[in-house]
């Protein structure tokens, strides 16, 4: 199936690992070009622009803070000057702190929203400006978590609170911007396996697994290749939608 998004140009947060990375893979194997950005080590970045490159298509890296609104804007005129307007955002990057509710300061609340919602909400912002100066359409998705409907039971209230305000943001954003083109949509991941949660993921693996109808953790490239379609012109009709990839965990 052609998904109509060769030669297009994505920006993908979070890319130098995790889902971020296999969605800069899986777009880059459909003729997509790709500025990605990284927070920690550059040599996984260059490693995966590497890989990209290698399929004939654009790709760099720019190191971003999601806390720094400076940064952002940084980007994306490096994004611009190296390959063009982008023609999608995926808002990949987050962080997912640990803290029960009692113990929480309002420095690790403020700190887990700005890099998780906030971030989110001046990228998007940005991406909108650049589409409506460029006078095009364009592709937003934001991927959140499962934690934004179930809430978080060990340790994460933040995490789940930011993940939940990602989805009022993304269906307010996409009313207001779908008579210019511009669709925005979640894509909301169960428990996947990652450097992230990997630890977790050993200590409490059956309690984890227990809570997976389908019985296993998702790999980042599945999650990767549900990316790619939902930005593909193959999804022109969808905007404001919450698509879920939790292997059961969530079934509305």
């Amino acid at each position: 199936m052609d998904l109509g998004l060769s030669g297009k140009h994505a920006i993908v947060t979070g890319g130098s690992r995790g889902v971020g990375k296999e969605i800069a893979l899986s777009l880059a194997a459909e003729g997509v070009h790709v500025t990605l950005t990284y927070q920690g080590q550059r040599e996984k970045a260059e490693e995966v622009v590497g890989e990209i490159q290698a399929t004939g298509r654009n790709a760099h890296a720019v190191k971003m803070d999601l806390a720094d609104s400076t940064s952002m804007q940084a980007l994306f005129q490096q994004a611009n000057a190296q390959v063009g307007a982008a023609d999608i955002l995926i808002n990949n990057a987050g962080v997912w702190p640990k803290g029960y509710i009692k113990d929480l300061t309002l420095s690790d609340w403020t700190d887990t929203i700005n890099k998780n919602l906030t971030s989110v909400f001046l990228l998007s912002q940005l991406f909108v400006q650049q589409c409506l100066d460029h006078q095009k359409g364009g592709k937003i998705l934001n991927i959140t978590s499962q934690a934004a409907f179930h809430g978080a039971t060990t340790g994460h209230a933040h995490y789940a609170a930011s993940k939940a305000g990602i989805l009022g943001f993304a269906r307010s954003l996409a009313r207001e911007h779908a008579s210019d083109g511009i669709t925005v949509n979640n894509l909301a991941l169960g428990i996947v396996e990652t450097d992230m949660i990997r630890s977790s993921l050993q200590e409490k693996e059956d309690y984890y697994l227990s809570r997976i109808p389908l019985g296993r953790v998702a790999q980042p490239k599945e999650m990767a290749e549900i990316a790619t379609f939902l930005v593909s012109e193959k999804a022109n009709y969808l905007t404001g939608s919450t698509f879920d990839a939790t292997g059961g965990m969530l079934m509305r």
